[in-house]
């Protein structure tokens, strides 16, 4: 159980508790967040809410299967092994049969069936959106998006082929179609990223088996393929081929197809191995023209196989690949939350942001430091501005404002349950939402809780707090996942000064925000204040200008829409002196 305090859990039981947790990821895109990888436990944390249980999430015209569920991973690990199987199986039914025998052709239907299966489940599983990273749930763009990617081949990797064969006179072509099952073997390369970004399992080990799994398998299906290529021959010519041809020592295989499959598989391995690692022994070699083709194509292929393998050997050496800096890192602080025996949801929290950042990392400012400032500008004006136009709190503003303001926003994803801001604390961030949803959560003395409002996209908190300079009202708590803009007090001061007449325009934006959605009524009296304190400390500079003659700066005033009648605290105006 996770370390709270009073209790005498050792650091090392709260090791053995994050071996027992399960990282799981998803992202590659702009928002590649990831796509159904993360484990957000702020989405059980909101299930209650949003029907969510045991992975399973209701609507009114059916179910949606969440991806990190519980029980759709263990349906994951099942497929995982017919997906091994059928990967393994495929080139042996290729090379081997003409028909499968009575039980391995019941086991094929087994496995066809579960597939089967996997494809209708494959239209209720929800998906993060490559794009946004926004999880969908819709059931039409969900079947849409399978029907689009890969429903076509796994319908067809699921048809009898074997009984197709025989019904269609055996036909070889129709075997070639057989092929397309190996299009499973997409689930085992899935198994194995999410095994390399596994914490608790040795990423050399990972990557080794990876790297034997790889070789095996190409060999593996070399293998099929070489003694398909001797037995598609007349019977008449099978001496004139690698096998038929064959003779090792005393033993000859002139009648190879009477030799048991054990022996015909390992020979054809082996003769598969040898040609991968070009040794050339010479005691296995082409024979026909066919097979002379197809050594050169395999080997021309091992080349490239064999600068992958050796390749990544390279980068395990080295130490320099993307995912095992965020291994270490993640270790670094699982070991700094053991000896500060952080509480469970704190730690969550660490960890699930540590794996945003990895799966978002080029969206990261760090991408284009080296890009000068300049254009640095034209990317946030061209990402951002269409979005911070359609802020209420920004209606009416000057295009230069805007711009000056995109230039200084900040990127940030926020993962379910994360509180930005608190109730009472200074706030020096204003954030705006892109994507997901938050809520405001208004706290009692007595501590409980009450929902103000939902922020949905296009709108923005932390605005009130600053532009009244008044502690933050509201807490603001992440119900999904979040990609929103922040900009700082700082740089938000910095512009206003400058657009002056645009922070007048804020200011009213903002009160008629607060008072169209009927909230917040009691900060009124304080953002009319600040309305008044602000059009007063405008006129007082334009009198300061009258005052002192300075013509130019009271034109900048006057053109950005400043008012010379306006009258200061002492009743004095830049048309009408009225000093003592």
């Amino acid at each position: 159980m996770p370390w709270r305090k009073g209790d005498d859990s050792s650091p090392e039981e709260l090791e053995v508790e994050d071996v027992r947790e399960r990282i799981t990821s998803s992202r590659a895109n702009q928002f590649a967040f990831l796509s159904s990888e993360l484990g957000l436990d702020g989405r059980q944390r909101y299930g209650a809410k949003n029907g969510v249980s045991n992975g399973f999430r209701g609507f009114s015209k059916g179910f949606i299967i969440l991806p990190d569920g519980r029980l759709y991973g263990l349906w994951m690990k099942f497929i995982l092994v017919w997906a091994i199987y059928s990967s393994f199986f495929t080139p042996l039914e290729f090379g081997f049969f003409r028909g499968l025998p009575k039980n391995l052709f019941l086991l094929d239907i087994a496995g066809q069936l579960a597939f089967l299966v996997d494809i209708v489940m494959q239209f209720f599983v929800a998906y993060r959106d490559d794009h946004t990273y926004k999880m969908v749930y819709n059931r039409h763009s969900i079947a849409l998006r399978y029907l689009k990617s890969g429903f076509i081949v796994d319908i067809l990797s699921c048809l009898p082929w074997d009984y197709i064969y025989r019904i269609c006179g055996r036909k070889e072509e129709v075997r070639y179609l057989l092929w397309l099952r190996l299009s499973r073997a997409r689930k085992v390369a899935d198994f194995f990223q999410r095994l390399e970004k596994n914490i608790q399992i040795n990423y050399l080990f990972t990557r080794i088996v990876k790297l034997i799994a790889v070789e095996l398998y190409c060999t593996h299906t070399a293998a099929c393929i070489f003694y398909y290529l001797a037995t598609t021959l007349p019977e008449s010519q099978e001496g004139y081929t690698w096998i038929g041809s064959l003779q090792l020592g005393d033993y000859s295989y002139n009648n190879f197809r009477e030799i048991s499959i054990v022996r015909r598989y390992v020979t054809s391995l082996y003769f598969a191995i040898v040609t991968m690692a070009t040794v050339g022994y010479g005691d296995i070699h082409a024979v026909n023209t066919r097979e002379m083709i197809f050594v050169m194509i395999f080997v021309s292929f091992d080349m490239i196989l064999g600068a992958y393998l050796i390749g990544n050997m390279t980068a395990l050496i080295v130490k320099g690949s993307k995912t095992e800096k965020f291994r270490d890192k993640m270790t670094d602080l699982i070991k700094y939350m053991n000896r500060n025996r952080l509480g469970k949801e704190i730690r969550d929290q660490i960890k699930g942001h540590l794996r945003l950042q990895y799966e978002s990392s080029y969206t990261e400012a760090a991408i284009l430091q080296d890009i000068p400032v300049s254009i640095r500008a034209k990317i946030s004006q061209t990402l951002y501005k269409p979005l911070i136009e359609h802020i209420p709190l920004f209606r009416g503003c000057s295009s230069e404002f805007i711009n000056q303001m995109v230039i200084n926003l900040h990127e940030e994803f926020f993962l379910p349950g994360e509180v930005i801001l608190e109730q009472g604390n200074a706030v020096d961030q204003i954030y705006f939402v892109c994507h997901g949803m938050l809520e405001e959560v208004g706290i009692g003395e007595d501590g409980s809780e009450e929902t103000v409002s939902l922020l949905e996209p296009n709108s923005s908190f932390g605005e009130t707090a600053i532009l009244c300079n008044i502690p933050q009202p509201h807490t603001v708590r992440v119900c999904e996942l979040c990609r929103l803009l922040r900009l700082d007090k700082q740089s938000f001061t910095n512009v206003l000064q400058i657009y002056f007449i645009d922070g007048r325009t804020i200011l009213s934006n903002l009160l008629e925000v607060k008072e169209s959605n009927n909230r917040i009524k009691q900060l009124e009296s304080d953002i009319t204040f600040h309305i008044g304190k602000k059009e007063a400390e405008l006129a007082l500079r334009v009198n300061s200008a009258a005052h002192h003659g300075d013509l130019y700066h009271l034109k900048g005033f006057v053109r950005a829409g400043a008012d010379p009648k306006k009258t200061d605290y002492d009743g004095r105006s830049a048309l009408v002196k009225n000093y003592a």
